[in-house]
């Protein structure tokens, strides 16, 4: 087939080089101007490192670089995919500074394509990959006095279009919200600004990189077992032990951590701990502290606002000012808002969007990548976890597959019912804060495991055990891209294809 891939970044790269594979003629169209995604140098704010470790965070057949530190930067991660894309021959694929301005369905399949790079131009495709990512486009709310306070020389915008830390020098910083990225920003910006205040409408648990100054966090969270301490929409094999039965253990380890949490962090003297639980930690995201934020709170150079909102902007003596809910004026030369991102399509009809989502606006995305009256089009990277590298590289092995004719789909009916059963259930878990149905963190193995089940594939039980105690390591996954891409390889004059037999998809 010809395929169209929107997005150059984990998802897009990863479909462009396991689609390839699978014989297909793929065109990757990314609107910025290098390979990356959110890494990209046109989005990447000062402060930007990873949240994984360097081993969990990569794809299963190129890993980071040794050099690397454990926790890569913003630029590495991006030079670690332009070396991927070259290593496996997909860089000529992607066409930088090539925005999608409309896809449109063809009569009779397929879709029409029209791009803006060099000059704009229309190309006809058979399937169209989605994979423009969840975190494309900010979220910036509307404040009253927005208009006078970018007239007395304010900047207001968000994380991504902040990206010269020298636009901050000797300014007054604010920055709304308190998830990794506006820490990590409002970090990394306190060290050229005149002053830096976080306002922060509600406090979140954070994860040290390491546990009482030793203990990796991955070994706590990136395992089956920190997974299993959070509970699934249905429980299976030792997870019915932790909330059933052995909850007490399981109860147990949760308080002893948030315990060691607050010491470690010193949140109680910094009036910082959070309200309810750590529990509250995998409600939408898990946040990894950044390192010399709550130093910096405590020797006064980060001041925190918690539990308020700005309700305003404008202008003092004609200076920029930021007004608190309470009336609090704090200087603010600079407002960096990292309040979230919209999950759209924008290149996609009206007409194909609705067909896309339910009534409360939740993607209706079986697997997060198959949608039910769509035809020809596949979402790769839409289901955001710890482990979203890994993920989306499943998640295109599972479109290879399917668009091989190797999985037999439950009949739209049973979709529709599975998918609203677990969008409620993420929902209500969340307390809506997931992303539109995309949002699958923590339960990032669960994903991956339901989506190679459909695939008939697996690591094995040996494998699947360590994965308990230790952290997932992509590298164990490569030989099932090799096994499924042979298993669906290409007709060629001395090599027939092998049709595999259709595998009935897990409900």
């Amino acid at each position: 087939m010809k395929i169209a891939v929107v997005g150059a970044g984990f998802a897009g790269l990863s479909s462009a080089k396991v689609l390839t594979g699978f014989g297909h003629d793929v065109t990757v169209f990314e609107k910025a101007p290098d390979v990356g995604g959110v890494w990209s140098a046109s989005r990447r704010y000062p402060g930007l490192t990873t949240q994984n470790d360097k081993g969990t965070y990569s794809l299963s057949d190129f890993p980071m670089p040794r050099h690397y530190p454990e926790w890569p930067s913003g630029q590495q991660v991006q030079e670690y995919l332009e070396a991927y894309a070259r290593h496996f021959g997909i860089r000529d694929l992607v066409r930088t500074g090539t925005e999608v301005l409309s896809a449109e369905p063809r009569r009779g399949g397929g879709w029409t394509v029209t791009t803006a790079g060099a000059g704009t131009a229309t190309e006809e495709f058979d399937h169209l990959v989605v994979a423009n990512g969840i975190f494309s486009e900010p979220f910036l709310p509307a404040f009253p006095g927005t208009e006078e306070y970018r007239a007395a020389g304010g900047r207001y915008c968000a994380p991504s279009d902040f990206t010269d830390i020298e636009d901050a020098r000797d300014r007054d910083v604010v920055v709304i919200g308190y998830g990794k990225s506006s820490c990590d920003v409002a970090v990394a910006l306190d060290s050229v600004s005149r002053s830096t205040t976080v306002v922060a409408r509600e406090l979140l648990w954070k994860m040290p990189r390491r546990i009482g100054g030793a203990l990796n966090y991955k070994y706590l969270l990136l395992t089956r077992l920190g997974e299993g301490l959070f509970r699934y929409a249905h429980l299976a094999g030792f997870e019915k032990f932790l909330h059933g039965a052995g909850r007490g253990v399981r109860n147990g380890m949760m308080s002893s951590l948030q315990g060691q949490i607050v010491r470690q962090l010193k949140l109680q003297k910094l009036g910082l701990v959070p309200d309810g639980s750590l529990e509250d930690i995998a409600r939408s995201t898990v946040s990894l502290a950044t390192e010399g934020f709550y130093e910096a709170v405590a020797d006064g150079s980060i001041t925190v606002h918690r539990d308020t909102v700005i309700s305003a902007l404008g202008a003092r003596d004609g200076r920029p000012v930021a007004i608190l809910q309470d009336g609090t004026e704090v200087a603010a030369d600079v407002v960096v808002a990292a309040t979230g991102f919209h999950q759209r399509v924008p290149f996609l009809s009206q007409d194909v969007r609705d067909r896309l989502v339910d009534e409360r606006g939740n993607f209706e995305l079986y697997r997060q990548i198959h949608p039910h009256t769509v035809a020809d089009l596949s979402f790769c990277g839409y289901n955001s976890s710890f482990l979203s590298p890994l993920s989306a590289e499943i998640a295109a092995l599972w479109i290879g597959v399917h668009l091989a004719g190797g999985i037999d789909l439950p009949s739209v009916e049973e979709r529709r019912a599975f998918v609203q059963e677990r969008l409620r259930w993420m929902e209500e878990r969340t307390e809506g804060k997931h992303a539109r149905g995309t949002n699958i963190i923590p339960f990032s193995l669960h994903n991956i495991d339901e989506m190679l089940s459909d695939l008939g594939a697996g690591i094995g039980r040996r494998r699947r055990f360590g994965e308990w105690l230790l952290p997932v390591d992509p590298g164990v996954y490569a030989r099932i891209t090799a096994d499924l891409t042979a298993r669906h390889a290409p007709v060629t004059a001395d090599a027939p294809r092998r049709r595999a037999t259709p595998l009935r998809a897990a409900g």
